[in-house]
């Protein structure tokens, strides 16, 4: 095979769409209870913003509802206002340096509006994993213009390409049928 092309450098870019794409899809809220719901989000801290993991502990209790310690009496207010102000529509709950943050249901309209954030995510994935395969289909017919490989070795690493993607797609594929099952299921 070729030297110019490696096939897990191409797989390896493509576990990293597959991985931020992972990433974003634990952020959506379900109606269960996720320590990752909260964990993107940004607190003020002493002049800087720091994410919300670094002022203190996220942990499920029951199965709808978030309980975080605070590590610092000072900074509740912070932690309850960066909950409060996010796009999560979360209503947390006081009391002391423990900050509650119980799940609420999902309606039937947020559900449609979830699944269609999770299909539009998976969709901008999909792109990404065709980019890289375009991105190297290119390389290598410019290595074969400059003779450093041959037509045959440029067939068969496209042809290696093509099944990579075509697996990295399937797996963006059924990531995103877990989601949506996960958020049509009713709790």
């Amino acid at each position: 095979m070729s030297e110019n092309f490696d096939g897990r450098a191409v797989e390896s870019r493509m576990d990293k769409s597959l991985k931020s794409l992972a990433s974003e899809l634990s952020r959506i809220r379900t109606g269960r209870a996720h320590p990752a719901l909260l964990e993107h989000l940004r607190v003020a801290h002493y002049g800087s913003e720091v994410p919300l993991n670094q002022v203190a502990s996220i942990t499920v209790e029951e199965y709808r509802t978030l309980v975080l310690s605070v590590w610092e009496k000072g900074m509740v207010k912070a932690v309850e206002k960066s909950i409060a102000d996010s796009d999560l529509g979360l209503n947390p709950v006081v009391k002391g340096t423990v900050v509650r943050v119980p799940m609420p249901a999902l309606t039937e309209e947020r559900r449609r509006e979830l699944i269609k954030l999770v299909r539009q995510q998976g969709e901008a994935a999909k792109v990404a994993v065709r980019n890289i395969r375009r991105d190297t289909i290119k390389h290598l017919k410019e290595a074969v213009k400059s003779a450093q490989i041959s037509e045959d070795e440029e067939k068969s690493s496209q042809t290696r390409v093509d099944k990579i993607t075509a697996g990295k797609i399937k797996e963006i594929d059924s990531m995103l049928d877990a989601k949506e099952q996960e958020l049509v299921s009713i709790d």
